[in-house]
């Protein structure tokens, strides 16, 4: 331990010398990745690479307008990873930030304020009611000191601090009495001073900015599968578009048409929309959650809330309001229970308790417990406080004398632990032992409580509290209450499978209680000294059934976050302190509060409750569940739709016809439908059993083997209907231009008819047209003019090689886009047990 400075403190000299060998008093500036480097990492992701690859052929080849279409959605895609990568460092830079605050140091015999930085071991600092600590530091001295240290342990009450006595050994936080303050913590109460023992990365919030750093965020799910589809698409699509270019060079000795045609086949074949819808998808998404007073930070946890198994949820501004109340009065046998914070009702007796504990109470309070007292009673402006007697080593009670003008003598009120104001009434054992029982009655119900006594006193005041004739008051039990809403948002979690799970760093018997009364399933409570007993295996075990953790560290917090992810369940993890950072991190989906929580909190978390509201989540986890069923009918849209473009540029070659696509066609269907499609289903509504079912299986692919069938089902029926068109134009006697247009007409509007199919997975068509979905309206509209333009226009019928079409051709292409619906809507039932999200 370090020898104390003495009242000089360090000198200036000492102080540069140790700022120089030990650094500031900073977390350490972590290896940044430049843009550049992070634009070179995400271009050599496969998706994005060929999509800049198919960009650069089309630039060589001089079709301007696809390359820049192709090179947008590429730079689009890079620049949101970009900027996703950038973002998640500046977690780093909060926690810096909130480590520096301005300290009062002495240095040579003189205080001096100076920038949190440049404090380092060995310093002096004088501490006062509403500072934040500078660095961790042994107190050498205090008065009635109270910290709040909530953000490091998640006590919901200040702590009590003592003096240290002689060489002390090094404590964690947490508890009472200990003779160390901590960086970043909140002195609610009295004065000290303290010798700092540790400084940046060694403090106890240093170490959970090293550990924060250390954590990497497991790839979304969804992102890792659909990297693996879109590659094996790629070499689908590669070996297809070589063979195609061989096969025409061979049959129709033209290298050039062949490598125009492999271009065709790989343009259909690339699945550069997959990147679009995605973004799409979490874009939208993100805006339509913070209409529910949600933000999301990062949009990847969108696709992981309808997975969600665990839920864990800190107590403190989570579960409860963050706020000290009077919950329980008592005196004598009579014992008065207050509800939603309100004295409007108190019987008599019970009401002049509270008034005692106001007049206990500091005048103007820093201490949420004295606020708790002054929001339900007042006393008399005219009384002066005359005298008063603050917490000592030797008495953990408060006591204040006043004076009031209109009676003799003073009036004395004492506050404080139960056996502290039981000695200074000199209760007799049989009473203490009485109101010792009260005491664990209320404390079984997670209450703080705090006994009070008054009396009257004469004369001079005397040295000690001791001496003072006081009169036993009564017991006040104070709590941070639950919020009204928690009790339905834990049920509805329930209902909708999800295990929730309370992780807090206060003590056993208060988090049960909270626990109990949120609705939770509460078989044990597992403390996080029992934790420390447990190794990574036993941890896994215990985590199965455990739904409340009391007492832990942030570290702790991580090994259970850890230990849920490694039995295999998908963790959302909500938290408002800087020790909730790592487990955020850490969590598949953090959640911060956005009200009451730290920026560090914030900036490790995916998804912010801008209300602090714990009822969101489980509007954010319907809308969750909504995005990722209609993220799978947009994805099986897209497989079933590249068929028939594939099979319509590869069909030509097979049989001897002309070619009918070209770049410029597939650019327009890929370019007009995909995206707006992609917009259309991300619109459609939620489907009925959305938080009737189970989560979905984590493991589960997001193109499962039933829909990738039931996909290919439908692409090859809309493939043999526009082939059939196809054949019925070319033995009619057809030009080649009004074969390409009756093929091409056809082809839009069966992608028209698959749209439609997968509009829903567990409802008819007749109930999918009568729901509402504005966004697939004005497709059709979109799609339909665009469609009449190149039609019936010259110019575009010209760049297009279109032939005219008579009313006839477009009925016909009308009726097998209805015949190809119908048929699909016939054989739905025979897959929708398989098709279930």
């Amino acid at each position: 331990m370090q020898d104390e400075k003495g009242p000089q403190g360090l000198s200036e000299s000492e102080a540069a010398a140790r700022l120089k060998a030990e650094g500031p008093n900073l977390l350490p500036q972590p290896d940044k990745r430049t843009v550049l480097r992070i634009a070179v990492d995400v271009v050599r992701e496969p998706m994005f690479g060929l999509l800049l690859a198919a960009g650069l052929i089309y630039l060589l080849l001089g079709d301007h307008e696809e390359a820049l279409i192709l090179l947008a959605f590429a730079t689009l895609s890079i620049s949101i990873a970009v900027v996703q990568e950038t973002r998640s460092e500046r977690v780093i830079d909060a926690l810096r930030d909130l480590t520096s605050p301005r300290a009062l140091v002495v240095r040579g015999g003189r205080q001096r304020r100076i920038a949190g930085r440049d404090v380092v071991r060995g310093d002096i600092v004088m501490l006062a009611e509403g500072d934040r600590v500078p660095a961790d530091a042994r107190l050498v001295s205090c008065n009635e000191l109270l910290v709040d240290e909530a953000l490091l342990t998640g006590e919901s009450a200040p702590v009590r601090k003592m003096a240290a006595s002689g060489a002390v050994v090094a404590m964690r936080p947490g508890g009472e009495d200990l003779p160390f303050v901590f960086s970043g913590t909140l002195i609610v109460h009295g004065q000290g001073r303290a010798e700092v023992t540790a400084t940046g990365p060694l403090s106890e919030i240093g170490k959970i900015g090293t550990a924060l750093g250390g954590i990497d965020s497991a790839p979304p799910p969804l992102r890792a599968q659909t990297k693996r589809f879109v590659r094996g698409f790629a070499i689908v699509g590669t070996l297809l578009a070589a063979c195609v270019v061989v096969l025409y060079a061979l049959t129709r000795h033209d290298w050039i048409g062949g490598l125009l045609a492999g271009i065709a086949i790989s343009m259909s074949m690339l699945p550069e929309e997959i990147p679009l819808v995605l973004t799409v998808f979490m874009v939208m998404g993100s805006w339509r959650i913070s209409r529910a007073r949600v933000l999301t930070r990062r949009a990847a946890a969108i696709e992981t809330l309808g997975a969600t198994t665990v839920l864990c949820t800190d107590k403190t501004g989570t579960l409860t309001q963050n706020r000290m109340s009077v919950a329980e009065l008592r005196v004598g046998d009579s014992v008065y229970r207050l509800d939603g914070g309100t004295s409007a009702a108190v019987p008599a007796p019970l009401g002049k308790l509270l008034n005692l504990g106001v007049l206990a109470s500091a005048p103007d309070p820093f201490d949420p417990m004295e606020k708790a007292f002054h929001a339900l009673a007042s006393t008399d402006s005219d009384w002066t406080l005359e005298h008063g007697f603050g917490l000592s080593s030797e008495l953990l009670a408060v006591t204040q004398i006043w004076k009031s003008p209109d009676r003799p003598g003073y009036i004395v009120a004492a506050k404080g632990a139960p056996e502290a104001v039981a000695r200074l009434c000199g209760l007799t054992p049989d009473e203490t032992a009485v109101m010792r029982g009260s005491v664990d009655e209320m404390a079984t119900k997670g209450m703080r409580v705090l006994a009070l006594a008054e009396g009257e006193h004469e004369g001079p005041f005397p040295s000690s509290a001791l001496d003072l004739s006081m009169r036993f008051a009564g017991l006040v039990g104070l709590a941070d209450p639950l919020r009204p809403e928690a009790r339905d948002a834990v049920r509805e979690c329930r209902a909708a499978g999800i295990r929730v799970a309370m992780i807090t760093g206060d003590y056993p018997a208060t988090a049960h209680a909270i626990a109990t009364e949120a609705g939770l399933d509460v078989r044990e409570v597992l403390t996080g000294a029992e934790i420390d007993g447990l190794d990574d295996a036993a941890l896994r075990a215990h985590v199965r059934r455990v739904t409340v953790f009391a007492r832990i560290l942030p570290e702790q917090k991580l090994r259970i976050v850890q230990a849920l992810k490694a039995n295999g369940e998908i963790v959302a993890m909500t938290g408002d302190g800087v020790n909730d950072a790592p487990a955020l991190k850490a969590a598949h989906i953090g959640i911060a509060m956005g009200g009451r929580g730290t920026d560090v909190a914030r900036e490790a978390a995916s998804i912010v409750l801008l209300d602090d509201d714990f009822a969101s989540m489980v509007k954010t986890v319907r809308l969750g569940r909504r995005i990722y069923d209609n993220l799978r009918k947009a994805m099986g849209y897209i497989l079933a739709v590249h068929v028939p473009i594939a099979g319509t540029a590869l069909v030509p070659l097979l049989f001897g016809w002309p070619l009918i696509l070209t770049p410029i066609h597939i650019a327009f269907l890929e370019m007009v439908i995909d995206p707006v499609c992609s917009i259309v289903f991300e619109a459609e509504g939620e489907e009925s059993d959305v938080m009737r079912r189970p989560p979905r299986d984590p493991k589960s692919p997001l193109f499962s083997s039933g829909l990738v069938v039931w996909s290919l089902v439908q692409g090859i029926l809309a493939l043999g209907v526009v082939t059939g068109m196809f054949a019925l134009a070319m033995s009619r006697g057809m030009s080649e231009p009004e074969v390409r247009a009756l093929t091409f007409v056809s082809l839009v509007i069966t992608n028209i008819a698959l749209i439609f199919s997968n509009r829903s997975f567990s409802t008819s068509l007749l109930t999918a047209l009568g729901a509402r979905n504005l966004a697939l309206w004005i497709e059709l509209a979109a799609v339909g003019s665009i469609l009449a333009v190149i039609l019936f226009w010259v110019p575009a019928r010209k760049l297009f090689r279109f032939g005219p079409l008579h009313a006839d051709d477009l009925a016909l292409a009308a009726g097998a886009g209805l015949g190809t619906l119908v048929v699909l809507e016939l054989l739905k039932p025979l897959w929708r047990s398989r098709l279930a999200a």
